[in-house]
């Protein structure tokens, strides 16, 4: 099977793939073609997950039915004739048609044109507005290029060229916010304790407010793949999500690092804003 050592050691794969094994046969006969081996490796070696919070591979595997490898949507299935102004592309099962292998949190549809041997299938992406752009690589490739920020787009975001790459792989976890009371320490000062708290981390990006009065940093855990978010909104407060069985230790070490912070903890919620009144409350959303 191809596989893309570039792209390893540019975003380090996880070490246990979510949904990335099952029947490549049975995958193959229901879309009625064969899928390119680049592709077969990519989901078996990253599995369910986003590059980068951007970039979602599409996978024949799994119990969820929203990232399924599937024939393009939205328009006309075969070849488009009257709509050849709107979709350009023959939509498979047509020969040759676009057939879907990723998307982005935006929206986009990245497709493989089904044109020949799978080897040689190219990428195209549609965006949310229609419009389309042709790029001559496959599945692995776009996103080594992508994650790489080598890929020349008017279409996609660009990969933060600040940042290193990353996969996060989806899988179950428990969400937790932890809103603060104002602290004597300024944002700054408060956003370092809890990094050292949490060390080793690494830099998920951030955003400030032009006036610098709102903001959010996010980073994750280098070696327990905690997620976390700090929000300057007032009450500011602290977002993470976790695999469950690390529970008893975020909580040790969240609210060591509050308090570090010289703040108290005003209310602690769950995913969907429902008050908890204990760390360790059972959790409906994990």
């Amino acid at each position: 099977m191809t596989g893309n050592p570039g792209l390893v050691r540019l975003v380090p794969p996880p070490a246990a793939p979510v949904d990335a094994r099952g029947s490549w046969a049975a995958a193959e006969t229901g879309l009625g073609v064969r899928l390119p081996d680049d592709y077969k490796w990519l989901v078996e070696t990253y599995g369910r997950g986003e590059f980068c919070d951007y970039v979602r591979l599409r996978r024949p595997f799994g119990r969820s039915g929203h990232d399924r490898v599937e024939w393009q949507r939205g328009g006309p299935s075969g070849t488009p004739g009257r709509h050849q102004g709107r979709y350009p592309y023959p939509l498979h099962p047509a020969p040759g048609g676009l057939l879907i292998w990723g998307a982005t949190i935006d929206g986009d549809q990245l497709c493989w044109l089904t044109e020949g041997e799978a080897a040689s299938w190219s990428t195209v992406v549609r965006d949310r507005a229609g419009r389309y752009e042709p790029h001559p690589m496959g599945a692995a490739g776009f996103v080594e290029a992508w994650t790489g920020g080598r890929l020349a787009s008017r279409l996609l975001a660009d990969m933060e060229p600040d940042l290193a790459p990353w996969f996060t792989p989806f899988r179950p976890r428990i969400h937790r916010c932890l809103r603060l009371a104002e602290s004597p320490l300024a944002h700054d000062q408060r956003l370092a304790i809890l990094r050292r708290a949490l060390a080793p981390t690494v830099d998920r990006g951030n955003w400030r407010s032009e006036d610098g009065d709102s903001g959010q940093d996010h980073f994750a855990t280098a070696d327990t793949d905690w997620l976390l978010t700090y929000d300057m909104s007032h009450p500011h407060q602290i977002r993470i999500s976790f695999p469950p069985k690390d529970i008893e230790a975020v909580g040790r070490r969240l609210f060591a690092a509050v308090r570090e912070m010289r703040c108290a903890v005003v209310q602690h919620t769950a995913l969907d804003g429902v008050p908890l009144p204990a760390w360790d409350t059972p959790d409906k959303d994990a």
